[in-house]
């Protein structure tokens, strides 16, 4: 019989080494994966005086996706972001992440060329996180919709009422 002491010992220690074990703070997607990602979003939309693409939290976004209504998806972005890498090794010596940003175009170009499939997706995937809902990972504080000049759209089943004056619009 474990007393509480023994499994609270226990139980904390398990935590520790499942914490550890832990590669990443993403879902589905691993380091590599997700730095891989970051470049070619980044190469889709770039920073400039609005944050890029994984700035913006579209790698969050797909990471959620591919847990839920993209997990279809899975095997594509991992053998895409392995091809991507290995085309950067074998034309700079590098893995796309530690390319210079002249070299991730010129990957991520080849990518579009080579790899509609996958390219697809990630172009896809990018604009939805970028462009759609904060709610769903990406889109982190508006940006997108600060840089059109749009109001956050008010949540579809929700009537604007003003709770302060007691009255409805």
């Amino acid at each position: 019989m474990v007393n509480r002491r023994e499994f609270m010992a226990a139980s904390a220690a398990l935590a520790a080494c499942c914490t550890a074990c832990r590669r990443t703070s993403y879902g589905v997607l691993n380091d590599t994966d997700a730095t891989t990602l970051a470049a070619i979003c980044d190469q889709i939309i770039p920073a400039d005086d609005v944050p890029s693409a994984s700035q913006a939290g579209v790698l969050t976004f797909i990471d959620v996706q591919l847990a839920g209504p993209y997990r279809r998806h899975r095997k594509t972005y991992r053998e895409g972001v392995k091809q991507a890498n290995a085309l950067c090794r074998s034309r700079f010596g590098v893995d796309l992440a530690q390319a210079s940003t002249p070299q991730q175009f010129e990957i991520v170009s080849a990518l579009e060329r080579e790899s509609k499939t996958f390219f697809g997706l990630v172009c896809a995937h990018t604009m939805q996180g970028f462009y759609g809902s904060p709610r769903h990972g990406g889109n982190r504080d508006a940006v997108s919709w600060r840089m059109l000049g749009l109001d956050e759209p008010p949540l579809r089943g929700r009537a604007p009422y003003d709770l302060t004056a007691g009255t409805r619009p």
